[in-house]
């Protein structure tokens, strides 16, 4: 088997990028410590990627962006968000190819077609593109969630605004919290999951005690756990995005209830829609564009200075208060009944 990067990384006892600057002489990598790694390259016989040589004279121009299935992870409004981002930084410049983890077949990354990929990654099955990304050296940064890679990250503490959105229902007065949470397996529902759970504790009450449902941030998961749920007789709902959100709107007018009177509503995303509609959606901002552009701008950072910056970059979340989350006096009881 070929000698990698990796290997020469473990050897060394450093990181993949300081292995990649000493061996392109790249950066800031101290005299004594270059030495040393070029030492270990060449006891392990290390031959260069030539495909990758060729990749350095012979420019593509072309950005991978990558992401988990749209069919059952990633939503079309997330990836259109990410997509314009994206394509805000990139311009006329480079020629971006949309694909998705799923659908890749191991193996045949080809580093001579891809300057660099952006991998939209939300589940821990990722890691295996990931790992075959970096082996075949293609220069790579991960949006959206944190991962153990030796590349950028670029993502929004989600627990943290997810606990801001429940603080929000509960200094309302809310007590009766219906929870319609997003697929199962994904880093953004454990990490939501967390927040809100989170919240509850610090505010001496048990999350046991809430009626919680799984959607798979689709509408329609949305309108069937909010029919669900509002057996419970909630008056508040914390949904895990907004597309869910709206759902159980349509499933609270047509149970003969109206948002916020009977039912709040918070959502999470910001979605164009939640600010534009008849319905004016409290939610909380995580702002993929943004996310995207950052990540886009690192990644072209070094594709076109050599400038490698493999930092974990948080952006911010902002809740933004709209129309659908109305104080009750009591806590937690409805002011019509």
């Amino acid at each position: 088997m070929a000698v990698t990067i990796k290997d020469i990384a473990k050897r060394a006892g450093v990181s993949y990028s300081t292995v990649s600057r000493a061996l392109n002489g790249i950066g800031d990598t101290n005299t004594e410590s270059r030495k040393r790694i070029l030492r270990i390259a060449e006891e392990l016989g290390y031959v260069p990627n030539q495909a990758a040589i060729s990749l350095k004279k012979s420019r593509s121009y072309v950005i991978g962006l990558y992401f988990s299935t749209i069919s059952k992870m990633t939503s079309p409004f997330v990836l259109h968000d990410v997509l314009t981002g994206v394509y805000s930084v990139t311009g006329s410049k480079y020629n971006v190819v949309v694909k998705g983890i799923d659908m890749h077949e191991p193996g045949t990354l080809n580093p001579t077609y891809f300057d660099g990929i952006i991998v939209l990654s939300q589940r821990n099955e990722d890691a295996d593109f990931m790992r075959e990304v970096q082996d075949k050296e293609i220069p790579m940064v991960v949006i959206c969630r944190t991962v153990d890679v030796d590349a950028p990250n670029v993502t929004t503490d989600e627990a943290l605004a997810m606990e801001r959105a429940m603080d929000y229902l509960l200094e309302n007065g809310h007590r009766r919290i219906a929870v319609i949470e997003g697929t199962p397996g994904l880093d953004s529902s454990r990490l939501r999951h967390r927040g809100w759970r989170t919240s509850m504790i610090r505010h001496g009450l048990d999350p046991e005690e809430l009626p919680v449902m799984s959607g798979n941030y689709r509408y329609a998961s949305g309108y069937t756990a909010a029919k669900r749920l509002l057996d419970s007789r909630p008056t508040a709902m914390l949904c895990f995005n907004d597309e869910m959100a709206f759902g159980a709107r349509a499933a609270i007018v047509e149970a003969g209830l109206s948002v916020p009177d009977d039912v709040s509503l918070i959502g999470f995303d910001n979605w164009d829609m939640s600010g534009y509609s008849d319905m004016h959606l409290t939610t909380v901002e995580r702002n993929m564009g943004e996310i995207a552009r950052t990540g886009t701008k690192v990644l072209l950072r070094r594709l076109d200075e050599g400038i490698i910056d493999n930092r974990r970059i948080y952006l911010n979340n902002k809740l933004i208060i709209r129309d659908t989350v109305k104080r009750l006096e009591p806590a937690g009881e409805r002011t019509s009944e």
